[in-house]
């Protein structure tokens, strides 16, 4: 996850932009000046009645229609995640990221073009599920009978052995697993192994 550190964490040739910081669940006085926020978004009963999902679709009410802006994604998200900006590179591209943090962890990141449309979103938070039930922590076993035709071998992560999984329901949603892998880099582990391996990350692509 190293990759997806840009504010701050990562190296200063990769920092290219100065980070902003959304800190709502600080200073509520900050916040009411915040584009599309709401004090409804503070109530408890507001938190509960309402909880993301991972679809085809997108994450919630975010897809590849929505602005790729603190202003846009805040509104959609209604305040649930305290919110964060910066820029990276991607494939020789400049891309703008902006992650949605819970006590200082990272739960949602989102990607896309700066001045663009949300092209990409990776999912952290235990609490969101896709519409057909997988959630962070679920093992390969309980979706997948064999890696063949769905899976592949993947580094852009973290230093863990990684697999990443195409959705049996949509082409634009893919399950990162990771695990214990004693076999060659890069060499598929077996379906044996693969079993109880654990989603570890939710990505929409548009």
């Amino acid at each position: 996850m190293d990759k997806f550190f840009v504010f701050g964490l990562l190296s200063k040739q990769r920092v290219t932009a100065v980070s902003s910081l959304v800190g709502c669940s600080f200073l509520l006085t900050a916040c009411a000046g915040t584009p599309g926020f709401s004090w409804a978004s503070l109530s408890p009963l507001h938190w509960f009645s309402s909880s993301l999902s991972v679809s085809d679709q997108g994450v919630g009410e975010i897809n590849n229609q929505t602005d790729m802006t603190l202003a846009a994604i805040e509104q959609r998200l209604k305040g649930k995640y305290r919110l964060r900006s910066g820029m990276e590179m991607q494939n020789g591209k400049l891309s703008s990221v902006i992650q949605g943090m819970k006590d200082d962890q990272v739960e949602l990141a989102f990607y896309g073009l700066a001045n663009g449309k949300v092209n990409r979103i990776d999912v952290l938070d235990e609490g969101i599920k896709t519409a057909w039930g997988a959630k962070i922590g679920m093992p390969f076993s309980e979706l997948y009978d064999k890696a063949f035709g769905a899976c592949q071998r993947s580094n852009d992560f973290t230093m863990q052995p990684t697999v990443v999984c195409s959705a049996p329901q949509s082409q634009h949603v893919s399950y990162v697993f990771t695990g214990i892998w004693n076999g060659p880099e890069g060499l598929m582990p077996s379906d044996d192994i693969l079993k109880n391996w654990k989603i570890s990350r939710i990505i929409w692509k548009s």
